[in-house]
């Protein structure tokens, strides 16, 4: 095969995407507008569901709007040699390898955030604001962009420079220390994300005594679990959208609250919605989870060591010096199928689980409260509640709010 065909092979996989990726978009966008089923028909009056059909219809326009920025800027990207250009300008400040890395990658994350930040500005200060869920100030949106791009500077560039050093001093076998340093940190950021990262973007502070935090300590004691660690964030700092989820494991074990889930919850609600995350918990969901991404993570960078040191990758880019960095951006795009693959494999493991750890809240503590604290949580994200099936198995993690409302009612 000669670097040519392999470009090619690039290009037709990121149209091949995008063209699925938009008829998907449109099948769904057609249900937009269909008949609430009868289990459903509570969730919105017709004001709202009008509103939320429109917040649908706008999100849709949209997508396909950025999407089609995005490809287009892809595909120009490559046909002009976007990365050749970038690992030039790297190449005149340093001959070190990775040096060389870091620099590259800066500069396509520098560029594509320059790019990019428009349409998320949009996104968050137009469609948010309108349809009520935008709590954000510009600041916070600036502070976030920020300190994203230094962690990823700081912890992806380090994780980065590491790997290429893996390469640079074992050549072939370079994955298996990839594959120990990557499960680790993720093991790492597992037990610790609330505790370490989550402080640099939102205030946590103990969920306080009271009546909420009774009936969440009597019904953990009831299942034998031990919950000490219980937080609120607050989450009303930039969306009125609520969440809750459980992080850590032993003693760094601890449960998320966010503000406007208890705002817009009842006590027995948000016990209910606990008690699906403790499902999670007891059914080893968690632990499967991350042992099923650090096994599909061993995968890729097994199947990367393959091909990683055939300067036809780097080639196929129109670089004639082989490198590491520029051999890992062409792998990614070849992946790209398989990554969709082991994506639909583990959605539909996600939506089994869910499914699980519903039965568990209803034989533990009470079908109904979860059913109305999950139809009020729809309600309040505009959610859509009628998505075509190609969609959601191709796209969801969860099943469908009629699907789960149908399993706890059996």
């Amino acid at each position: 095969m000669t670097a040519n065909t392999l470009f090619y092979i690039i290009i037709g996989i990121i149209i091949v995407n995008f063209i699925v990726d938009k008829l998907l978009d449109a099948l769904n966008a057609k249900r937009y507008n269909d008949v609430l089923p009868e289990d459903l028909k509570d969730v919105y009056d017709d004001v709202e569901y009008k509103k939320s059909q429109h917040y649908k219809a706008t999100n849709y326009k949209f997508g396909l709007l950025t999407s089609t920025y995005s490809i287009l800027l892809t595909l120009g990207f490559l046909w002009f040699d976007g990365f050749k250009v970038a690992d030039t300008m790297a190449r005149n400040y340093s001959d070190n390898p990775i040096i060389i890395a870091l620099i590259f990658f800066g500069i396509i994350m520098i560029g594509n955030d320059v790019l990019t930040t428009p349409f998320a500005y949009y996104s968050t200060f137009v469609i948010e604001e309108k349809f009520g869920f935008n709590k954000t100030t510009v600041k916070t949106f600036f502070l976030d962009k920020i300190k994203g791009l230094l962690m990823m500077a700081l912890v992806g560039g380090g994780i980065l420079a590491l790997i290429i050093w893996f390469y640079e001093a074992t050549g072939k076998h370079f994955w298996l220390y990839t594959w120990a340093l990557v499960s680790i940190f993720s093991v790492f950021m597992n037990m610790f994300y609330s505790k370490l990262i989550v402080p640099l973007f939102n205030k946590q502070t103990p969920l306080e005594a009271g009546t909420l935090r009774d009936k969440i300590s009597t019904y953990a004691k009831t299942v034998g679990f031990k919950l000490d660690k219980i937080f609120v964030i607050d989450g009303s700092k930039r969306s009125t959208k609520a969440n809750a989820y459980f992080s850590g494991f032993g003693s760094e074990k601890r449960v998320t609250l966010y503000d406007t889930l208890i705002n817009d919850l009842t006590d027995e609600e948000i016990v209910a919605v606990l008690a699906h995350e403790v499902g999670h918990y007891k059914k080893k969901h968690i632990i499967f989870n991350l042992f099923a991404s650090i096994l599909l993570t061993g995968l890729t960078l097994f199947i990367l060591s393959l091909f990683i040191s055939n300067p036809i990758l780097s080639e196929a880019l129109s670089v004639k010096t082989p490198s590491f960095h520029i051999g890992l951006i062409t792998f990614g795009m070849l992946y790209a199928p398989i990554s969709e693959i082991t994506g639909l494999i583990m959605n539909l493991f996600s939506r089994k689980f869910e499914f699980q750890a519903d039965d568990y809240a209803k034989n533990t503590y009470s079908s109904e409260p979860l059913i109305t604290s999950l139809k009020k949580l729809s309600k309040n994200s505009l959610s859509n509640l009628t998505p075509h099936p190609a969609y959601v198995f191709m796209h969801y993690s969860h099943p469908t709010l009629l699907d789960r409302i149908r399993n706890l009612r059996t």
